[in-house]
């Protein structure tokens, strides 16, 4: 959420800013809500001030034992205009309370300004892809000739965009779960957590997913009035652990991660990625979240990226770095990179990690706070990243350590967790 201050005192500045982002934003409707808002809190305040002269007036009055039928009358008369002016004013307050949810982050001024994934800026590649000598297989026809991926299993349990892994294969994705986890706590010095997989709306609200992208999530009614969803992302149910929390400035910076499934809808992205384990309404990922001094956000942006590329040097994937431009970040997103591993069958790279600075925008929504030197309380800085993606992971394994005989080769820092195999398949 952004701050209502910076749109009352620098209203053009800010709809600048969410234009580099292509979000249509109407200055009039705010400034018309303001306008309304300011109007009515001050008849409202003079209406306060007046039914408390009145209470006075009346109390002296039965005092002096005269007769307080006038006073008496207008207080009544106060009581109902200030009934229906705290009505009103309530419902302007949740009219720009629900503006300010729908409106997106704004971009750092590091960020370059564009329009979708065409203007992303490329800072770096690391590692070469594969040659092979023989022709190259996809994912899907490696998996399913090794009798280790089912999707038509996966369809008759669950419908399209599901899968079942077996033998080796639902090894070796397990293998890559525990091997980042390992690598992050042991090596990056995050904690660990085990958290719920179903949340409440106040939880996606906190990280913003509620209200702006409900038709993304999975509804899970409980009763008639309450429901949950299944999260998205472990981002929501990490970060919100400092929701309405006031920290210490020496708990800070707090590094959390946890490996859990993730349940996303992919609404309207039907027709994009349907082959594979690309696009996937159930998904493994290990995430990483910090809360942070907001002085070191940015210098905390590059160390967690630098974490997630780790995993990917470890497994020896080709991949490349690439910023996110001003249309294309996440809408909670000040600055966003994303980390492309090789798809050897697809030929180019593909997303396996989004790693970004919220700044202040989800603390705001869950009032995360510390207390400063000074003892006053500050929002924290929030980031998240994948670290990474389980079942990209397994693709991109499958289809850069594959082999002519059909079988696949398991990256040697994986091998430990495979029982000191080193192939899968013939």
């Amino acid at each position: 959420m952004l701050d209502i201050q910076w749109l009352r005192n620098d209203l053009e500045r800010v709809a600048e800013r969410l234009e580099t982002r292509g979000h249509p934003f109407d200055p009039a409707q705010f400034q018309a809500l303001e306008s309304e808002r300011k109007e009515v809190q001050v008849r409202t305040q003079n209406l306060q001030s007046e039914r408390n002269q009145l209470a006075k007036l009346i109390g002296q009055c039965k005092a002096r034992g005269e007769d307080a039928t006038a006073p008496l009358d207008r207080a009544a008369g106060v009581n109902r205009q200030l009934s229906e002016l705290e009505t009103r004013l309530a419902d302007l307050q949740r009219r720009l309370e629900v503006l300010l949810l729908m409106l997106p982050n704004l971009p750092h001024e590091s960020v370059p300004v564009g329009r979708d994934e065409q203007d992303n800026v490329e800072l770096r590649r690391v590692g070469c892809p594969p040659v092979f000598d023989f022709p190259v297989r996809d994912h899907v026809d490696i998996g399913e000739t090794l009798g280790l991926l089912d999707f038509k299993a996966a369809s008759k349990l669950s419908g399209a965009r599901f899968s079942v892994l077996r033998g080796g294969l639902a090894r070796l994705h397990r293998a890559l779960a525990q091997f980042m986890l390992d690598t992050h706590t042991q090596e990056h010095g995050y904690t660990e957590a085990y958290v719920p997989y179903l949340v409440n709306a106040e939880t996606l609200r906190g990280t913003g997913q509620l209200p702006r992208f409900e038709a993304d999530l999975f509804k899970v009614p409980r009763g008639e009035q309450e429901c949950h969803y299944l999260i998205p992302t472990a981002e929501v149910p990490l970060t919100n652990l400092v929701r309405n929390e006031i920290l210490r400035e020496t708990d800070l910076p707090l590094r959390l991660t946890a490996h859990t499934p993730c349940f996303r809808s992919e609404a309207g992205a039907y027709g994009k990625d349907v082959r594979g384990l690309i696009r996937q309404h159930q998904f493994d990922k290990v995430e990483l979240v910090q809360i942070v001094h907001p002085d070191r956000s940015y210098e905390a942006l590059e160390e967690l990226t630098g974490h997630a590329e780790r995993i990917l040097q470890l497994l020896e994937l080709p991949y490349r770095v690439i910023v996110l431009c001003t249309g294309d970040m996440g809408a909670g997103s000040s600055k966003t990179y994303d980390l492309e591993v090789w798809v050897p069958a697809q030929q180019t790279y593909r997303e396996i990690s989004s790693c970004s600075n919220c700044e202040a925008y989800q603390a705001r929504r869950m009032q995360a706070r510390f207390r400063n030197e000074t003892g006053r309380t500050e929002l924290v800085h929030t980031l998240n990243g994948s670290g990474v993606a389980v079942g990209r992971a397994l693709v991109a394994i499958l289809e850069n350590y594959q082999t002519a005989s059909g079988a696949v080769r398991i990256p040697t820092v994986l091998r430990p967790y495979m029982g000191g195999e080193n192939l899968i398949g013939p």
